[in-house]
């Protein structure tokens, strides 16, 4: 029978698949972990077989392998689940790092525009929180079910040497108990499994909206309400630990008295054939040794459990990362670059159109101009007009129709990451870390030292201000609290020179700036740009007297 994929288990699948780390590091955990708990059944059955036979009282020599091998198990399970814990755990650790960049690499090509309806907590709890669950499949997952399902199944074998009824009863009650295990746990927490995501989301998004705007919520008298938002979440989320606590609980419980029934069973069926078909000794270790498979039996149910809930999160993931990208965003090309043309412009653009995803018409359409170095472009028109969907489009954020050439070379036949190390965007609210200037600049090159930083503070402006202010380690404050909007946009434009960018466009680089204030910025802006560069500037606002440009009105 062919087993047919639902649509919702492949985008599964995919993200389960790169929190799995390779066959060859998963090997040595796995193994360690199956000595390890057989080293558990081992040292039970032995330990009550030398009890029973030293009260025998049998000459030393006889006991002397029991009394080694029950050190030697004792000493086994802690050094062997001591040393598994390493390598599984490590195995585990690197590959979540690896699936991190992957989900970031995965998220890269969809902002903006392919996930916008989620709400910023949703997304950063399933970047962080849930992509962090995923470390559980093969750590709480996939190996305590392979070593559970080996060392039961050793266990049985080894009991069935000393009596093939006993092996078949401790299966019998082992199933019996097990499932009944399963299904309650599944229906006690099944959902709760599946609703801790959701739950931890919800806390994550209430927090970082109070926290990211609490001078709103101040001003609108709305913090209170924003207290109960969150006091409501963490109940939630408590609710849901709560019951699924409960549902763990009950389950080991359930398991620890199939264990003692298992015992029990085992003594009552087998007590007539002590002495005949069984020693003592062996009949002690037979009857004792249901305690330790049951105890290894346990992991089963808790497997399943940790599995729910990595689903839960594998799906969150996938929902972000595998789901298919809409026409409007570009999807990168893996050929090489093609050779630009040495007499083309920088950019020329031919009735160009782009449109946001899920709009039911282009945000610009019908775009044509031609942009060498040294020129200026100035793209004005009224709000909504299009000018900041446009620059998007010439970063590749968004797609487009019509052509747009970068050295005579069609952009979407170029990676998108050689078209975004010729254009460079300055954005209307240029985003800085909360970090020294120093670091915030190495942003764009990394290789540069303290003093070509200096020399772009310098040309941009801020080379004073930066020195009495401690040079380059000082602060810009989360989202750049401590500097101004238009020291915000100095910086990002000493970015920009320091990436080297062929031609800058500068998106609203004035917004929120006085009139006498914005003239003097956008002249130091435009003077800032190197001779041998373009500009694009985008503004809906009259250039000051004395810069020249051509315009491209929308």
């Amino acid at each position: 029978m062919i087993r047919r994929t639902t649509v919702n288990e492949a985008p599964r699948r995919a993200v389960l698949a790169r929190a799995m780390p390779s066959l060859r590091r998963r090997i040595p955990g796995t193994l360690l972990g199956v000595l390890a708990d057989a080293c558990v059944v081992g040292l039970l059955g032995l330990s009550m077989w030398l009890i029973v036979r030293a009260g025998e009282q049998p000459p030393i020599l006889h006991l002397t392998f029991a009394i080694v091998g029950v050190r030697a198990l004792a000493i086994g399970r802690a050094a062997l689940r001591y040393t598994e814990r390493l390598f599984s755990h490590d195995a585990a650790l690197t590959q979540l790092a690896t699936l991190r960049a992957q989900t970031f690499d995965a998220l890269v090509p969809r902002v903006p525009g392919a996930i916008e309806s989620q709400r910023r907590g949703e997304v950063l709890a399933a970047f962080v929180d849930d992509v962090d669950q995923l470390q559980d499949e093969p750590l709480r997952v996939r190996q305590p079910l392979f070593v559970s399902g080996v060392v039961v199944v050793l266990s049985l074998l080894l009991i069935a040497c000393a009596s093939p009824l006993a092996a078949l009863l401790l299966a019998a009650v082992l199933l019996a108990a097990g499932s009944f295990a399963v299904v309650l746990g599944a229906r006690l927490a099944g959902a709760d499994d599946r609703e801790l995501s959701a739950a931890r989301a919800g806390l994550v998004d209430a927090l970082l909206e109070r926290f990211s705007s609490a001078e709103v919520l101040a001003a609108f008298g709305a913090t209170e309400m924003q207290r109960a938002r969150i006091a409501a979440a963490e109940a939630r989320l408590s609710r849901v630990q709560l019951r699924r606590a409960r549902a763990a609980g009950l389950t080991g419980g359930l398991l620890s008295l199939g264990a003692g029934l298992a015992s029990l069973l085992l003594l009552v069926t087998l007590l007539p054939a002590l002495g005949a078909a069984l020693t003592a000794p062996l009949f002690a270790a037979v009857v004792v040794v249901p305690a330790a498979v049951f105890e290894i039996f346990a992991q089963v149910p808790a497997a399943l459990t940790a599995r729910r809930a990595v689903r839960a999160s594998a799906d969150r993931v996938a929902a972000l990362t595998e789901t298919p990208l809409p026409a409007e965003i570009p999807v990168d090309v893996a050929a090489g670059v093609p050779e630009p043309v040495p007499t083309a412009p920088l950019i020329a653009v031919r009735d160009l159109a782009v449109r946001h995803p899920g709009a039911a018409r282009d945000a610009v359409a019908g775009v044509g101009f031609e942009l060498r170095a040294g020129e200026t472009l100035v793209v004005t028109g009224e709000s909504g007009a299009g000018k900041s969907t446009l620059a998007l489009a010439l970063v590749r954020f968004l797609d487009y129709r019509g052509s747009y050439r970068l050295r005579g070379v069609e952009a979407r036949e170029l990676p998108i990451a050689e078209v975004r190390r010729t254009v460079g965007l300055c954005e209307q609210t240029p985003h800085l870390f909360d970090a020294d200037l120093r670091q915030n600049l190495k942003f764009a090159r990394d290789t540069a030292d303290d003093n070509e930083l200096m020399v772009a503070l310098d040309r941009v402006g801020l080379g004073d201000w930066a020195r009495d202010r401690g040079g380059l380690d000082a602060a810009v404050g989360e989202h750049g609290a401590l500097v101004s909007g238009g020291q915000a946009q100095r910086i990002a434009l000493a970015r920009a020179i320091l990436a080297d960018f062929p031609v800058v466009v500068l998106d609203e680089p004035t917004a929120g700036v006085d009139r006498e204030l914005a003239d003097r910025l956008l002249t130091e802006l435009l003077g800032a740009v190197p001779a041998d560069r373009a500009v694009i500037l985008i503004t809906h606002t009259e250039l000051p007297a004395g810069v020249e440009a051509r315009h491209l009105a929308l």
